[in-house]
């Protein structure tokens, strides 16, 4: 059985919303960011993962895979009959790394410069107008889309969801992007997404409590 290493809302909800969407079941671990503990045996996360950073897959065979792009991608290729990703030499395969890079690099980590690591409010100021600028490009793609590649959910989906959720606590307001609001939405509504996102707002609040 596959395992997770997951913070709750961290960007490995992204890796838990394509295990639930392609019903492979997983054993989850929940590990704190900021101690690097696995919180159900006081483990060492460190051990885990010498980057100390979810998400983490075990694979069957003991390896372990990091980064999400390549988590994602991992996960979908077990279930390719389901259309997670496109198959590899698909001019779609393409698109879905483009969107998976951008993604990780343009809003995750760009979330993560005003919100944690910059102290200074220009510095603030002048990362969140980067971060809406990336924001922009990803809203004017999804005008009348309904999904980021091709004309199906894909695990790169399931990551800009992720990253939409989170952008608020950056300070970047989303509601003047009709066309963004309604594809979160639209993701949000799907069964399994909204489970995910369920159980990681519940255990969200249980650690912060």
């Amino acid at each position: 059985m596959l395992e997770l290493y997951f913070w709750p809302m961290a960007c490995s909800l992204a890796s838990r919303i394509a295990l639930m969407e392609a019903g492979i079941d997983a054993r989850y671990h929940m590990v704190h960011l900021w101690t690097k503990k696995v919180l159900e045996d006081g483990g060492d996360f460190r051990a885990v993962a010498p980057k100390g950073a979810v998400p983490v897959l075990v694979l069957e065979n003991g390896e372990r895979l990091t980064e999400s792009a390549a988590v994602l991608q991992y996960i979908a290729d077990l279930k390719p009959e389901l259309g997670l990703a496109p198959p590899p030499g698909h001019p779609d395969r393409y698109r879905l790394q483009e969107w998976l890079s951008f993604i990780g690099t343009e809003l995750h980590k760009g979330f993560l410069f005003p919100t944690f690591w910059y102290k200074d409010e220009a510095a603030k100021a002048s990362a969140r107008g980067r971060i809406e600028q990336s924001v922009a490009f990803a809203a004017a793609h999804l005008t009348n889309r309904e999904f980021l590649v091709g004309n199906r959910f894909t695990v790169a989906d399931g990551y800009l969801a992720w990253a939409l959720l989170l952008l608020r606590h950056a300070g970047v307001d989303l509601a003047q992007r009709p066309d963004l609001g309604s594809y979160l939405a639209r993701i949000q509504a799907r069964p399994q997404v909204k489970a995910a996102i369920g159980i990681e707002t519940q255990l969200w609040k249980t650690v912060t409590a």
